[in-house]
């Protein structure tokens, strides 16, 4: 049986990049750098001033993009708000734990509030006047193939535009636990978020189609999952005009690009792929097909399919 379409109407990612409000960014890019900070629009432009005040990083961020996106897709509200997060809000986490160290007796109860994952999802919700489905999902490094997944579940039974996106955040204490560990990676620790629009008909400004997702857990053969995954949507390696990865190249694509190797690391960092295709599709005719393979850890895999919409 075939699936229905779905449609990527709007994208909206900000970064350590150019990537905000940017479109065609894909063809300008050059590796992050260590010394790279984020990149971060006129938050005011987007959020209350006496809001503004009270938001971490990873929520002005997520506030921004969802609105940013919302406007892009041409729509008044989208029918469910699904977000992804590996590590949540880590700026009230810390301020919430140092606080519980240094305040004797009763907490204040803000920064726990705010330093729990579904934040995020929740302040969207709020910004928004939105009374949809609104769900969280932290799966560490597939926390966006999950939200993705339950978005395009979402559409399949009946929505007609789902936001969905993804965020996380750099603090400085990860370097020090990044160091402990041992954590060698071969770009920067980083934050980001990016949001879509997931669209169940093309309004006429949809540059890609979500053909496909997969995630799998304790995998040993990750060439072999790839291509039973290509082969059940009717393709092979070499169709894959651009493979967008993170940990190894596809083997046998047309053209593969580290995306960690643009954008830095952080756990989430495959919705900005996403982001990055759907740029590359709307810019090169020549590209077709496009894989995301995120294996940024090695026991898990998650897979992403997209298609360039037929003019």
């Amino acid at each position: 049986m075939n699936k229905p379409a779905l449609y990527l109407s709007a994208s909206s990612t900000i970064s350590h990049q150019p990537t905000f409000g940017n479109p065609g960014f894909s063809a300008a890019l050059g590796p992050v750098e260590t010394s790279s900070v984020l990149i971060s629009p006129d938050y005011k432009a987007y959020i209350d001033a006496g809001l503004l005040r009270r938001m971490s990083k990873i929520l002005r961020m997520s506030v921004a993009c969802a609105k940013d996106c919302i406007a892009r897709a041409g729509i008044e509200q989208p029918d469910a708000i699904v977000v992804g997060t590996g590590l949540g809000c880590l700026q009230d986490t810390e301020k919430f734990l140092n606080t519980s160290l240094t305040v004797e007796g009763l907490l204040p109860p803000t920064s726990f509030i705010q330093s729990t994952h579904n934040t995020m999802a929740g302040q969207i919700s709020l910004s928004i006047g939105n009374h949809g489905y609104n769900m969280t999902h932290t799966q560490n490094t597939l926390s966006f193939e999950h939200a993705l997944f339950d978005a395009s579940m979402l559409l399949r039974e009946g929505d007609r535009h789902v936001l969905v996106g993804a965020a996380d955040e750099h603090i400085d204490m990860l370097e020090d636990i990044a160091a402990r560990l041992e954590f060698k990676a071969a770009a920067p620790l980083t934050s980001g978020a990016s949001f879509f629009v997931l669209s169940s008909e093309n309004g006429g400004n949809a540059n890609a189609e979500l053909t496909d997702i997969y995630t799998v857990g304790g995998t040993e053969n990750r060439q072999e999952e790839i291509d039973a995954f290509l082969d059940r949507n009717g393709l092979q390696a070499g169709d894959i005009d651009l493979a967008l990865y993170a940990g190894a190249p596809v083997q046998g694509a047309v053209r593969n690009l580290d995306y960690l190797s643009l954008i830095g690391v952080y756990p989430t960092a495959s919705a900005f792929a996403l982001h990055y295709a759907v740029d590359v599709l709307g810019a090169n005719r020549d590209v077709r097909n496009v894989l995301i393979c995120n294996a940024l850890r090695k026991s898990n895999l998650g897979l992403t399919l997209l298609k360039a919409v037929e003019a």
